[in-house]
C-alpha cells in the first residue's frame, strides 16, 4: 500500500542521564529556545556510534520481519516510523543502563544519535517493501507467472524465481543514487524550509516527538509508555505463539476462526485474532478502517456472490479461480481501477499544487516569517542557530553529481546483466528523469502531505511495459517500475530525514552516512528476510494466509500495459471504467466538500485492498479502531500518548513471532494441533 511517511521519533535522551550531567533550570523548561540554545551539540562524527548502528541493524531486522509479514499477508501497512523510533530509544537506554549497573563508563545518549539511529533503521526497514519484495520483485517469480495464466503477454519463461544474489545486486544498484539525486537541494527543502514556507507537515512531527524526553513534564508519560509497550509486546508475542499450537494443517487455528458463522467464514468475514492487524489499526484513522471494511462488503458481500452466479456466462466454468479470465481477473482488475483512479487524481492534485507551489516562491521577494527592518532581515535565534549547524554539515554538490553519475553507470552495466529485457537506454532514461521526479515528489509531499512515489512507479511500470516489446514487457515493466519507484521514494526520504534533523539540530552528514549504512543493511538484510519467508510458508496461495496480493496485482498491471484492454474478461472493462470513476469522484469530493461532510467521504485506495485479500484484516483493523474509541472516551489524556506504544508492542509482538514461526516450519517442526470448524450436522 501507498506509503505517506508520518510520525516518527520517540526519545532522543535518558532522562536519568540527563538529571546526572545536564541539570535543568526550571525556567529552562519553560522556555524550549532558551534550552535548546544551552544544549551542546556533539560533532557529526559523535552522532554516528557504533552502539547505534548496531541498534539499528537489530531495529531494521526487526522491522524488516514486521514489514514483510503484512505485505506478504495483505498489503496493507501503517506508518511503523513512531514504534522504530520508540524501539530505537530502548535500545539505547537500555544498553546505557546496563552499562552504568555495571559500573562502566559511558557517553549518555542524545536526541542526535537518536535522530541517527531511527534514520538508519527506517532505511534498513524501507528497502523491504519500496524495494517491491511485496509487489513487483514478488511479481516476477514463478508461482505468480503461472497465477496469471496464459496470454499473449505472460510467455513461456517470463519469470525470475527468487535469489539472494541478483535481489541483494538489483535493490542495491536502484536504491543509493536516490540519496543523492537532490543533495544540491536540500536547502530548499530542510534548513530553509521555514523561510520557504514549505508546510511538511508530517516531517515536523518528528521533531517534536524526538524533543518529548527531555522536558521534566513529560518524563512519566514517557515511563508510561515505556512499560506499555513492553507488556503488550510481551502479551502479543506469547498470543501468537499460543496461537501456533493449532494450525497443524490446512485452514487451521484462530486465523479462521468463524466468529460470524461459518457462511460469513465463507465470504472472509470473521476476526482471526490477528493483533498485528489489531495495532494497525489503533494507528490508522477511523476513516482509513471504515473504508477497508466498506471495500470488505462491496466486494466479498456483494459483488463477487453477484459474479460468480454468471459463472459460464461471463467467464468459462472450466477454467482455474486464479485466471484472469475467470472471477479472480474481475477481483484484480476492479482492484487495480480503484487503486489507478485514485492515484491518478492524486497524481495530478499534488502536480497542481507542486506547480502552483513553486510559482509563488519564484514570485515572492519575502517569505512571510521574516521580518525587514532597515532593509536587513532579521531571523529568529532559534533558526539562526539551526541553519548554522545545518550549514556546517553540508555535502559538496560536485560529489553529489559524480557520486550520481557513477551510480548510473554502475546501474546501466548490472541491471541489463540481471534481467536481459531491460535496455540499457530504459536505465539512461530512468535516472535522468529521477532527479526531476524526486523533486516534484518531495516538494509535493511538503506541501500535501502525499508522497507519489508508488505512483511514479507505476506510470513508469506502464511505460517501460508498453515500450518492450510483447517478449520482454512484462519483465521490463516490473524491473523498470521498481527502478523509478525506489529512486523517488529515497530521495524524498532523505528529505524527509533532512528536515527533521533540520529541526532536531542533527547534522545532515550525520543522516546522510546513516541513510547510506542502513540502505546497505537493507539490501542484505531485505533478501534474507524475504527468502526466509518464500521458503518457510505458501507465499503467493490466493486461497491461503500469505496471499500477497499486490505481487499478481503489479504483474497484472504489467500484463495491462502490454496487450491493452484484451486481456480482460466479459463485462470486466466497463466495471473497472465505473470503479475508476467512482474512485476519482470519491477523491475529489474529499477535497471539495466541506470538511464536515467530507469527512464521511471513504477512502478508495483503502476500500481497494479487501477486494483480493478479504475481510477479515479489515475487522482487525476495525476492533483497533473502537478501541482506540473507547480509550478516548474513558480518558482522552491518556489514550493521546498511550495509544501508539501500545500498538507498536501489538505489532512488534505478533510479528517478532513469525521469524521463529518461519525457522520452525524450515526445520519441519509442526504444530501438534489442527483446530477447524464444521456445520454441527
Amino acid at each position: 500500500m501507498d506509503r505517506a511517511r508520518s510520525g516518527a521519533a520517540a526519545a532522543a535522551t535518558d532522562d536519568e542521564e540527563i538529571e546526572k550531567h545536564e541539570p535543568v533550570p526550571e525556567d529552562m523548561e519553560s522556555d524550549p529556545a532558551a534550552a535548546r540554545e544551552k544544549e551542546q551539540v556533539p560533532p557529526w562524527r559523535e552522532q554516528v556510534t557504533l552502539r547505534g548502528m548496531v541498534a539499528a541493524l537489530l531495529i531494521g531486522f526487526m522491522y524488516t520481519v514486521i514489514v514483510l509479514k503484512m505485505v506478504l499477508s495483505t498489503g496493507q501497512l501503517p506508518t511503523l516510523n513512531v514504534s522504530a523510533a520508540l524501539m530505537a530509544f530502548l535500545a539505547l537506554r537500555g544498553w546505557t543502563r546496563v552499562l552504568e549497573r555495571l559500573g562502566v563508563a559511558h557517553r549518555p545518549f542524545t536526541r542526535q544519535e537518536n535522530c541517527v539511529v531511527e534514520t538508519c533503521a527506517v532505511a534498513c526497514y524501507t528497502i523491504a517493501f519500496g524495494g517491491g519484495f511485496g509487489s513487483t520483485l514478488l511479481g516476477l517469480d514463478k508461482k505468480t507467472y503461472e497465477l496469471a495464466g496464459a496470454s499473449p503477454a505472460n510467455v513461456p519463461g517470463s519469470y525470475k524465481d527468487p535469489g539472494f544474489g541478483w535481489m541483494a545486486g538489483f535493490v542495491a544498484a536502484i536504491s543509493f543514487a536516490g540519496l543523492l539525486s537532490l543533495i544540491p537541494l536540500r536547502k530548499t527543502f530542510t534548513g530553509f524550509g521555514h523561510r520557504l514556507q514549505v508546510n511538511l507537515p508530517k516531517w515536523n512531527c518528528n521533531c517534536c516527538s524526538h524533543k518529548r524526553f527531555p522536558h521534566q513534564a513529560r518524563r512519566q508519560e514517557c515511563k508510561m509508555q515505556v512499560r506499555g509497550f513492553l507488556k503488550y509486546f510481551g502479551l502479543s508475542f506469547i498470543w501468537s505463539f499460543f496461537q501456533w499450537f493449532y494450525t497443524g494443517g490446512d485452514v487451521c487455528g484462530f486465523v479462521q476462526f468463524p466468529t460470524f458463522g461459518l457462511k460469513a467464514w465463507k465470504q472472509t468475514f470473521f476476526f482471526d485474532f490477528s493483533l498485528t492487524y489489531v495495532g494497525a489499526g489503533m494507528i490508522c484513522s477511523h476513516l482509513v478502517n471504515i473504508s477497508t471494511l466498506l471495500g470488505a462488503i462491496l466486494s466479498w458481500g456483494i459483488l463477487w456472490p453477484l459474479i460468480s452466479k454468471q459463472k459460464g456466462e461471463w467467464y468459462p466454468a472450466n477454467i482455474p479461480e486464479s485466471s484472469l479470465k475467470s472471477l479472480y481477473g474481475y477481483k484484480a482488475f476492479l482492484c487495480i481501477a480503484l487503486i489507478i483512479g485514485d492515484g491518478m487524481y492524486h497524481f495530478f492534485k499534488v502536480f497542481g499544487v507542486t506547480v502552483k507551489g513553486l510559482h509563488q516562491r519564484l514570485n515572492q521577494k519575502h517569505a512571510s516569517n521574516r521580518v525587514a527592518n532597515g532593509g536587513d532581515e532579521m531571523v529568529p535565534l532559534d533558526d539562526r542557530q539551526r541553519d548554522e549547524i545545518f550549514n556546517n554539515g553540508s555535502f559538496p554538490a560536485w560529489a553529489a553529481y559524480a557520486g550520481y553519475a557513477l551510480l548510473t553507470v554502475i546501474s546501466v552495466i548490472t541491471i541489463p546483466h540481471i534481467f536481459r529485457q531491460v535496455k540499457w537506454y530504459y536505465i539512461i532514461v530512468a535516472y535522468v528523469l529521477a532527479p526531476l521526479l524526486g523533486f516534484a515528489n518531495s516538494y509535493g509531499t511538503g506541501l500535501t502531505d502525499i508522497n507519489m512515489a508508488y505512483n511514479y512507479g507505476k506510470i513508469a511500470l506502464f511505460i517501460f511495459a508498453a515500450w518492450a516489446s510483447k517478449e520482454n514487457g512484462v519483465i521490463a515493466g516490473l524491473a523498470g517500475g521498481t527502478l523509478v519507484k525506489q529512486l523517488v521514494i529515497a530521495s524524498a526520504d532523505l528529505m524527509h530525514d533532512f528536515k527533521t534533523g533540520h529541526l532536531t539540530l542533527t547534522s545532515p552528514r550525520s543522516l546522510l552516512v546513516a541513510q547510506f549504512i542502513g540502505t546497505a543493511m537493507g539490501c542484505v538484510v531485505a533478501p534474507l528476510t524475504f527468502l526466509l519467508f518464500y521458503n518457510a510458508f505458501d507465499i503467493g496461495n490466493p486461497n491461503g494466509y500469505w496471499k500477497a496480493p499486490y505481487g499478481l496485482i503489479y504483474r497484472n498491471m504489467a500484463i495491462l500495459g502490454v496487450e491493452g484492454f484484451s486481456v480482460l474478461p466479459k463485462h470486466c472493462l466497463a466495471l473497472s471504467a465505473g470503479f475508476f470513476v467512482f474512485a476519482f469522484v470519491f477523491s475529489v469530493a474529499r477535497d471539495v466538500l466541506p470538511r464536515k461532510y467530507a469527512r464521511f467521504v471513504p477512502l478508495p485506495m483503502a476500500m481497494a485492498v479487501p477486494f483480493l485479500v478479504g475481510g477479515s484484516f479489515a475487522i482487525d483493523m476495525c476492533i483497533g479502531s473502537l478501541i482506540v474509541f473507547v480509550w478516548n472516551k474513558m480518558n482522552m489524556k491518556e489514550a493521546m500518548f498511550m495509544v501508539p506504544a501500545v500498538a507498536s508492542g501489538l505489532i512488534c509482538g505478533d510479528g517478532i513471532w513469525t521469524f521463529p514461526s518461519s525457522v520452525l516450519a524450515l526445520a519441519k517442526i509442526k504444530p501438534p494441533i489442527c483446530m477447524k470448524f464444521t456445520p454441527g450436522s
